[in-house]
């Protein structure tokens, strides 16, 4: 195994080269990958309506092809799952991601190409095991499996004959790897796809508890509740006594501040690493590249073209958009991305926050409509999960989920608050000084917010609500969500979701 092990981490490494290219030459590879997204695409449905053929320039594409969302796009996306090719994108398209980017009864499907697949989503696992190893020369990585924790896959619902199917991007990545990455991990295929949820925890954990697990690539709150059941079937105090060559986890999805000390509990080794990822039904995105940061390098040679909408000019009608170019170090964007599965201008609904322009590099800072605003306080995800996180260091509890919501005036006289309701693993000992702390860290990171919650002006401090266990996942199962990657949303500017929540409890 140690000769296996030295020969991939070499083989790993050669992708190295590539990446440094975009780090060095960002905007001239972009423009490259434009280019050639506009030339693959000019004689489909789409790149005839909008002439790519006659698109020389990144300005010209802004002023021809419209911005668009899910709902203005639906229609081509509807026809390719109807069957009809070269819509979007020529080579032929019998996959779909559904997207759980939000947990509203409407879901969406984001077509996956061929090109997608390989040159994206697979890249980006190859590119995350490649940097690793070269932050980590002396991983042992190969020597045992990778544990990865799948989605579901499903029957296309618009074409019943079943020649194209959906499901969790995780899924559709997992059901097309190629036969030598399948012997690489653990579960078996079967059983990483199941699609009752808590019988596949169950059957997880029997299949994976004694294999020699050296890494584990997943969504934390589903990774937690897996090693949380393996800890009980072994009898064991800690995963490292179940697997003790685990060396990395490689998380995505939701932020992972508020679950790092639920983690280094369950995993109590300094040698233990975790490295972020940044991978959406639309594509691979961001993965972190330097092992003391927790940035994002945006990564730029993976078929997708990037623009940038301001967060302040979200509302307008026609917003000012950008390219890489014209970005700038610590203001929110909005993502726009055009790919190589078929999707143009499309805005993906999450925002991020660059951090670095050499290279770029960025941190996820929540979604264009996950945001509380109703009294002009403007808390974004980024602030609530930092907020959280400090309460949960200064009082070593854990959670296991959050949601939080406005207070609206409920007399004339009275003021506004936020209300949060916490499902916490360990509690802290007071939970009004844990509202304290989060209450006192928002006013921190967020001077709009500190500005109203001055001499309680407009905003009261924040009210919580310590959830019963299992609640969130409870909501979940109610709404037909669990599992996957779909998530309860942290932030909502409506009081729908805190209020079913609360009836819940």
């Amino acid at each position: 195994m140690e000769v296996l092990n030295s020969f991939m981490t070499w083989i790993f490494k050669s992708r190295l080269g590539q990446i440094e290219k975009f780090k060095q030459q960002p905007l001239s590879v972009q423009q490259g990958m434009l280019a050639e997204l506009l030339d693959t695409a000019k004689a489909t449905e789409f790149g005839k309506k909008y002439h790519f053929s006659k698109l020389k320039s990144y300005q010209e594409f802004a002023a021809r092809v419209p911005l668009v969302d899910y709902e203005s796009f639906s229609p081509y996306i509807e026809k390719t799952m109807r069957g009809k090719q070269q819509v979007l994108w020529p080579s032929p398209i019998q996959w779909f991601a559904k997207s759980s980017g939000t947990t509203g009864s409407r879901s969406k499907y984001i077509p996956v190409s061929e090109e997608s697949l390989e040159e994206c989503h697979y890249k980006g696992g190859k590119d995350m095991v490649s940097l690793y190893v070269n932050n980590f020369p002396d991983t042992k990585l190969f020597t045992g499996k990778s544990l990865s924790i799948g989605g579901t896959l499903e029957k296309n619902p618009l074409l019943p004959d079943g020649t194209a199917r959906t499901g969790d991007v995780s899924a559709v990545i997992m059901q097309n790897l190629p036969i030598w990455a399948q012997f690489a991990r653990t579960p078996s295929l079967e059983t990483a796809l199941m699609s009752d949820w808590e019988a596949k925890i169950e059957r997880m954990a029997r299949e994976t508890m004694n294999e020699n697990v050296t890494s584990i690539a997943g969504v934390p709150t589903w990774t937690l509740v897996l090693l949380q059941r393996i800890l009980e079937l072994k009898k064991a105090k800690h995963i490292l006594q179940v697997w003790p060559n685990l060396e990395v986890f490689f998380h995505g999805a939701v932020a992972f501040g508020p679950y790092r000390n639920l983690f280094q509990q369950m995993i109590p080794s300094e040698k233990m690493r975790y490295m972020e990822t940044y991978n959406a039904s639309e594509g691979f995105f961001g993965m972190q590249d330097q092992p003391h940061s927790d940035e994002l390098l945006l990564l730029l040679d993976y078929g997708i073209f990037y623009e940038f909408i301001p967060t302040e000019e979200l509302d307008k009608e026609q917003p000012k958009v950008i390219s890489l170019e014209g970005v700038e170090v610590g203001k929110n964007y909005a993502l726009v991305i055009s790919t190589n599965a078929g999707l143009w201008r499309y805005k993906i609904g999450d925002t991020i926050k660059l951090t670095s322009t050499h290279p770029f590099r960025f941190r996820i800072s929540g979604r264009t409509k996950h945001f509380i605003n109703a009294f002009g306080e403007e808390v974004i995800v980024e602030n609530a999960e930092v907020a959280i996180q400090y309460a949960c260091e200064v009082t070593g509890a854990t959670i296991a989920n959050f949601t939080a919501a406005p207070r609206y005036f409920e007399e004339s006289n009275s003021k506004g608050s936020h209300e949060w309701i916490v499902e916490f693993k360990s509690h802290p000992s007071d939970l009004e000084q844990f509202a304290d702390l989060v209450d006192s860290k928002l006013r921190e990171v967020n001077s709009d917010y500190d500005a109203k919650r001055h001499k309680d002006l407009a905003l009261q401090r924040l009210q919580m609500h310590s959830a019963p266990e299992g609640l969130f996942e409870a909501w979940l199962r109610k709404k037909g969500k669990l599992g996957g990657q779909h998530k309860v949303p942290r932030l909502s500017n409506s009081r729908e979701l805190l209020d079913e929540l609360l009836l819940m409890m």
